[in-house]
């Protein structure tokens, strides 16, 4: 079995995969084990030394598997011929990695061409990847070191797209990039994953990342032990331990806010707010909300639909019952 392009997404699955170095008392990566639904963003997070990057390179065997497994739709990575494995993962790293000597279109048409893809598809795709992550179809006939980080890095996420992978390594993708551009990033990422639904195993350092980002988050110890895996609501409402409590912050209750926008929950009737009352996209957090309020001195604030039509009220009070129930993000 060959990964095949024309895959959506496929499931991922660690069975107790482990990884030693010969010399070290401890494995980098001790009996992993879960399962990544196909289609969901996996987040990969924890302290250095937790085998964050170690268990995601085991994908693709650019680290080898010591022990146990780790299987793409029921068939074991260690039984694919490791050029096919390869060629069909998207992956996206921090420094980008294209090539210098490359234009942007050859770049982004790298495995396109290595699966024997007509020139004319191969420009086809690379132009409408360009338009999928924000940049000019011109920008094609660029080379890397004519453009700012933030472009490589949407021409990096670009090329990982570019043969329509099912699956999607990303290493700490973001996190040379300064806070706006990395923000941007983000937010352009999630709206292209709600689109093509890839299975997508990200790597950082990040919690906040990790809870934007994440469908389910895997939080590992130092020596790879895996200290909790869940949904970002589930971690942040109930840490499984004292460590992933502390590793989360003391902030959770707010960063679950961060979860939920005001379309998302039951809103009082908008007359009942005051007549200065910040008045919000119903696309806004909780978070943002909150914090507006705690800005102007408001105890609540109006969710307004696309046409500023008022559609509800949200007061401090709510938001204080909505911390005690348990959210669904």
């Amino acid at each position: 079995m060959a990964l095949s392009a024309t895959d959506s997404a496929a499931e991922i699955v660690f069975d107790r995969a482990t990884k030693r170095y010969p010399g070290r008392p401890q494995p980098a990566v001790n009996e992993l084990s879960l399962t990544i639904p196909a289609g969901e963003i996996c987040v990969l997070v924890g302290p250095s030394g937790g085998g964050k990057t170690t268990a995601m390179k085991m994908v693709n065997r650019l680290i080898s598997i010591t022990e146990g497994d780790i299987t793409i739709d029921g068939t074991s990575v260690r039984s694919l011929d490791l050029t096919d494995l390869r060629r069909g993962i998207g992956y996206v790293i921090q420094q980008v990695g294209l090539f210098p000597h490359l234009t942007v279109g050859d770049n982004i048409g790298t495995v396109p061409r290595l699966l024997g893809w007509p020139k004319k598809r191969i420009r086809a795709s690379a132009a409408e990847l360009l338009e999928l992550v924000g940049l000019e179809a011109s920008d094609a006939s660029r080379y890397p070191g004519q453009l700012s980080g933030g472009q490589r890095q949407r021409v990096g996420l670009a090329r990982a797209l570019a043969a329509n992978p099912p699956l999607m390594l990303m290493d700490e993708p973001f996190g040379a990039i300064d806070p706006i551009t990395r923000e941007r990033l983000q937010d352009e990422f999630l709206r292209l994953h709600r689109e093509f639904r890839k299975t997508v195993i990200f790597v950082t350092h990040d919690i906040d990342e990790a809870i934007k980002m994440g469908d389910r988050i895997a939080i590992l110890h130092q020596g790879g032990i895996l200290a909790q895996y869940d949904t970002p609501d589930e971690i942040l409402a109930h840490p499984a331990d004292e460590f992933v409590e502390r590793f989360v912050g003391a902030d959770r209750g707010l960063k679950r806010l961060s979860l939920r926008r005001l379309r998302d929950v039951e809103l009082e009737p908008a007359g009942d707010a005051g007549s200065d009352a910040p008045r919000m996209p119903a696309s806004t957090t909780l978070h943002d909300a909150l914090s507006r309020m705690l800005t102007e001195g408001a105890h609540e604030v109006v969710a307004v639909d696309k046409d500023d039509e008022p559609m509800g009220m949200l007061s401090l009070r709510r938001i204080s019952d909505l911390l005690q129930e348990r959210i669904t993000a």
